[in-house]
């Protein structure tokens, strides 16, 4: 062992060094803790919903529409015969894609009509889009584009959502001001779920059993996706419920469940089986759509699987599978959910029983019925009882239009769901006889057609050259 003895001079030196330590010590004790707590707060800005929009973005689209229209007739145009000319009107909505090679779902209310239709990418790439198919009533369409390895979202469950839950809503709203192709985030709860909007938009859509959130959805997001705390598509963003055109806090979304059950039809088919029992339910006075009284029977059209189970006019329903039936709203709301060629168990309440009735879920009257092309451009359909009870008709006896093409629907000012009842001097009976009415009075001049649309009657006149 060697000893080593320190003299007072180099002790005094050590000595006079130790608070010069002492300080250094201290600064890099301090810079630590201020780097942890840097790191503290860094990481508590990564919260939940920043995970899940870092999750969901990617995949998170923006729709641009182009929809050609006939523009109004200039006064000064008019005096020498113009009649006006096209304008072509743009539109924008959100999107998702949810699958690799390009398949993308959006509001049918974006892309319905649309004569050109393309999809940009958060990074601005733009591919032009294909409408394979939509459902107007659910407000639901596929689109596709030509590409691969494409980000996808994850699509959730929306039968076990809990209110008060974060929800998280993605689009690109106001789009064409902001100039960005980058979604924009807004995040709430749920405010509630089975929501029926008794107030109809414009146009066929039926809006129940919807998500409600308060999370902002504004014009442009619609067909965007409400996501979860986990990152997982719980619906589709499709409207809203403002006095003022601005979100207020009550936006709705259909439900990622019914979504799936729609897109595998459309990717299937292109066209959505729509299943029918031939019930018709009294809509509930404004100010009652809360009562709980059941769905109570209006009218069962004859020869329907409703009328085949034994229901009748003021039978209440009260219960179908497992949900149970308050009003009107929520009976529409589990005919969205059925599938053709299914059994439906319902329970009824007549004269203060109740009775137990099953129905076989049938396709519409229409689907199965033969069509009758004419020009290739307009297909047609003998009105059967069946079918005047479904839709209201008020004619005994016609054509009704069951496809039309854009050009001759703009052009004759006819639409899908009409009914042809005489065309010239000639009374019509059948599709069959429309479309030799028509052919016959092609080459021969003015053609005039008689249809019905919601009761009233209107008229057409064309030339077929």
């Amino acid at each position: 062992m060697r000893l080593i003895v320190v003299t007072g001079a180099t002790a005094l030196a050590l000595q006079a060094c130790r608070p010069t330590d002492e300080a250094t010590d201290g600064t890099l004790v301090r810079e630590a803790r201020a780097a942890q707590t840097r790191t503290s707060i860094a990481e508590s800005r990564r919260t939940a919903i920043t995970d899940a929009v870092a999750q969901v973005a990617p995949a998170v689209v923006t729709v641009q529409t182009e929809t050609v229209a006939q523009g109004p007739v200039d006064p000064f145009d008019a005096f020498f015969g113009g009649r006006g000319g096209t304008r072509v009107l743009p539109g924008l909505g959100s999107g998702f894609i949810t699958r690799p090679d390009g398949i993308v779902i959006t509001n049918a209310h974006v892309v319905v009509g649309a004569t050109r239709i393309s999809v940009a990418l958060p990074d601005g790439t733009t591919f032009p889009a294909r409408l394979l198919g939509a459902d107007t009533l659910n407000d639901l369409a596929v689109l596709k584009i030509e590409g691969s390895d494409l980000p996808v979202v994850k699509l959730g469950n929306s039968s076990d959502l809990v209110v008060g839950e974060w929800a998280i809503a993605i689009g690109n709203p106001f789009g064409f001001v902001l100039g960005n192709s980058e979604p924009s985030v807004t995040a709430g709860v749920i405010s509630a779920t089975g929501r029926n909007l008794a107030a109809r938009a414009e146009g066929p859509g039926i809006y129940v059993d919807m998500i409600q959130t308060d999370a902002s959805i504004n014009p442009g997001n619609s067909g965007g996706p409400l996501v979860n705390a986990v990152g997982e598509v719980i619906g589709v963003n499709s409207s809203i419920y403002s006095p003022t055109g601005g979100s207020v806090g009550l936006g709705f979304a259909i439900p990622i469940n019914r979504v799936k059950r729609v897109t595998e039809d459309l990717l299937a088919h292109g066209t959505i089986r729509r299943p029918w029992v031939g019930v018709k339910v009294e809509t509930p006075a404004p100010g009652r759509a809360r009562d709980a009284q059941g769905a109570i029977v209006s009218a069962v059209v004859p020869g329907s699987p409703a009328a085949q189970a034994g229901l009748r006019p003021g039978d209440i329903l009260i219960r179908s599978r497992d949900r149970t039936l308050e009003n009107a709203y929520d009976w529409e709301a589990e005919l969205l959910e059925l599938r053709v060629g299914e059994r439906l168990p319902v329970l009824v309440r007549r004269s203060g029983r109740e009775l137990r009735m099953e129905l076989v879920v049938a396709d519409q009257p229409e689907a199965s019925a033969p069509k009758v092309a004419v020009l290739r451009e307009l297909e047609l359909i003998t009105l059967t009882p069946q079918i005047r009870a479904e839709r209201n008709i008020t004619s005994r006896r016609g054509a009704l239009i069951y496809r039309v093409s854009d050009r001759v629907a703009a052009d004759l000012g006819i639409q899908a769901g009409d009914v042809i009842v005489q065309i010239n001097r000639t009374p019509i009976e059948s599709a069959d006889e429309a479309a030799r009415a028509i052919d016959a009075y092609a080459g021969r001049g003015l053609i005039r057609m008689f249809y019905e649309r919601r009761g009233r009657a209107h008229f057409t006149d064309f030339i077929i050259r």
